[in-house]
């Protein structure tokens, strides 16, 4: 079994549905993946820019599909109420990144848009997400 860093560039997110029409939306992300989960800090505004990074481990073959999953949710940020409400997410399959970063020592996928949606699947808006795989030797 292999294992190596998964590395997520979260960057922005674009045309977010805004669910407060009193106040700004605070959006943050969380990024699952596995049993491991990252936080982003809170932005402003439905035009969020976070350009942060995480790492994750990742091991190769990992046995069970769903460690292959990144899940980005993207909630609001409710000061008032202390109760984050979830704006939508998506999923970024990431297992032939992992298996070809295992062959070649790494692999990457380039900043790319990805839609997010609502529990019912309908557009919500983009995030803009990179990932890299780096073997560890």
């Amino acid at each position: 079994m292999a294992s190596g860093t998964l590395e997520v560039v979260l960057l922005n997110a674009r045309c977010l549905k805004n669910k407060n029409f009193l106040v700004k939306m605070n959006p943050y992300v969380s990024i699952l993946y596995g049993n491991q989960v990252r936080w982003s800090s809170v932005a402003k505004g439905r035009k969020p820019v976070w350009n942060e990074k995480f790492t994750f481990n990742a091991e190769y073959p990992g046995g069970e599909h769903h460690k292959y999953k990144l899940i980005i949710q993207i909630m609001d940020k409710n000061k008032l109420s202390c109760v984050d409400h979830f704006i939508a997410q998506t999923t970024i399959y990431v297992k032939d990144l992992v298996s070809m970063g295992v062959e070649t020592g790494k692999a990457h996928l380039r900043p790319t848009k990805y839609r997010v949606v609502l529990p019912n699947k309908s557009y919500a808006g983009e995030v803009s997400v990179a990932v890299a795989f780096t073997l560890d030797l």
